[in-house]
């Protein structure tokens, strides 16, 4: 079955590929390539999920489905000048998200924003979570604008062109609440399916495949970047490339925010990816 974990030791780098690509395959079988979006982020991940989309519809005669691009209101230049090189490269049609009504408010990281002035959508959304306070400092990637700036223009992303799919590019090792992820995982609000598609490849894969396939990637990780995520809340791992790192034995995400780390299934249980 499509769900079964697969055991990575015994998987060459072109069978994890082989399996990606029929899990794609299904996908673009089960809900069309206009029912289907591709959430792209700029990083390694998406970047070799995208091109292993790109691989299979090249192979089927099929156009590439819409990309999803998030901006949360902190977005490193070389992620998106890299978003600009590939969108040329591979002809894409990306969709730019961002909750404007939350970043107008904030001209600079850790303005506070008023829960007044916020429109009728996004105060439900802080509801949602649970807050109750006048105000909140616009930290990009924090729990609370994780939600607003993220999984909020994703929903209304998802039910505005009517998707039945998004697929992401998460994978088993990378961090402990999609430790339990599934190829194909049911989600609601609103009522669609999440696509993993690299979900058995390990860090180490990625970069792997990303050498073997010439697949372009982020100069960031050239200057010891390992995950990347709001400028705010992101720094290097190492001054070595990512690739020459200790990748077996060091946290792929200890360059993050470690407050969102902490509360990734709460995120997960909202629509966050």
């Amino acid at each position: 079955m499509m769900s079964e974990r697969i055991p990575l030791e015994e998987l060459t780098i072109d069978q994890k590929l082989a399996k990606s690509k029929s899990i794609i395959e299904e996908a673009l079988g089960r809900f069309g390539t206009n029912n289907l979006a591709i959430a792209i982020t700029g990083g390694k991940d998406s970047t070799t999920t995208l091109w292993i989309f790109k691989q299979v519809c090249d192979e089927l005669g099929l156009k590439l489905p819409v990309c999803m691009f998030i901006d949360e209101g902190d977005v490193f230049e070389e992620i998106k000048e890299f978003i600009h090189v590939i969108q040329a490269r591979w002809s894409l049609e990306i969709a730019c998200l961002r909750n404007d009504d939350v970043a107008a408010r904030a001209k600079f990281i850790g303005d506070l924003i008023k829960v007044a002035e916020l429109s009728e959508s996004n105060r439900q959304a802080l509801q949602e979570i649970g807050f109750q306070g006048e105000e909140f400092p616009f930290i990009p990637d924090s729990t609370l604008c994780n939600h607003l700036m993220k999984t909020l223009p994703m929903r209304e992303f998802i039910q505005s062109h009517k998707l039945k799919a998004l697929a992401t590019a998460i994978r088993w090792d990378e961090q402990e609440a999609r430790k339990e992820e599934q190829y194909f995982s049911p989600r609601q609000n609103p009522d669609h399916t999440r696509v993993h598609p690299i979900l058995h490849f390990k860090e180490r894969d990625i970069w792997i495949a990303a050498f073997k396939y010439d697949i372009p990637f982020n100069t960031l990780y050239k200057q010891g970047y390992r995950s990347l995520g709001a400028k705010c809340s992101t720094g290097k791992a190492a001054d070595i490339p990512a690739w020459m790192q200790d990748l077996e034995n060091t946290p792929e995400r200890v360059g993050r925010g470690q407050d969102k780390e902490q509360v990734m299934q709460q995120l997960r249980d909202l629509g966050y990816m």
